[in-house]
C-alpha cells in the first residue's frame, strides 16, 4: 500500500520519501525472491552482505538510519522509528510498514532552502545536506535490490 504523500512543503522530500518507499519496497521484493530461490551471495569481508538476512537487516537500519539522522540534524522530533528486529525476516511486513509509516510525515515542514543548503555530518564522515541524504536513501536500497538481482543472474541487473 503506497502513501500519497501530501502536506509537503516542500516538493523535494516530498518526491524522495515517495521514491524511497518505491525502492524499499522494490528491495523487499527482490529480497524475497532471492530467499524463495535460496540464492547465496558472493563472499565478502563485509559483515553486511554475509547473508541474505545480513543484507536485509542492513537494508532496514539504513532506512531507519537516514530518517533518525536528517531529523536530529534538523532540530525534529524522533520519528520513533523501532530498531530492527533480530528476527525482522519472520516480521519483515509489520517492520516495513511501520519504517514507512514513520517516514512520511516528519519532513513535512521542512523548506528546500534548509534541505538543501545546509550541511551536516554524516555518521561516516563526510557532509550532506539532507537533500543529499534523502537521496542517498532513495538510492541505497536500489543498490542492494541490484545486488540481489545480480547473484540471481537476473538479465536486467547492471
Amino acid at each position: 500500500m503506497e502513501r500519497r504523500h501530501d502536506g509537503y512543503r516542500w516538493g523535494g522530500a516530498r518526491a524522495l520519501v515517495a521514491l524511497h518507499e518505491r525502492e524499499l519496497r522494490r528491495f523487499v521484493e527482490v529480497w524475497r525472491a532471492a530467499a524463495a530461490d535460496g540464492v547465496r551471495l558472493p563472499a565478502s569481508d563485509d559483515p553486511d552482505c554475509a547473508s541474505l538476512e545480513a543484507l536485509l537487516s542492513h537494508v532496514l537500519r539504513a532506512a531507519r538510519g537516514y530518517l533518525l539522522w536528517c531529523c536530529r540534524v534538523l532540530g525534529l522530533p524522533d520519528p520513533g522509528v523501532d530498531a530492527v528486529p533480530d528476527d525482522v525476516a519472520g516480521r519483515l511486513d509489520a517492520y516495513v510498514e511501520h519504517v514507512l509509516e514513520r517516514w512520511d510525515g516528519p519532513l513535512k515542514d521542512v523548506d528546500g532552502k534548509t534541505g538543501e543548503l545546509e550541511v551536516f555530518p554524516a555518521p561516516w564522515g563526510p557532509a550532506y545536506c539532507v537533500d543529499a541524504m534523502l537521496e542517498h536513501a532513495v538510492m541505497h536500497p536500489l543498490r542492494h535490490t541490484n545486488q540481489l538481482l545480480r547473484a540471481r543472474g537476473t538479465p536486467d541487473a547492471v
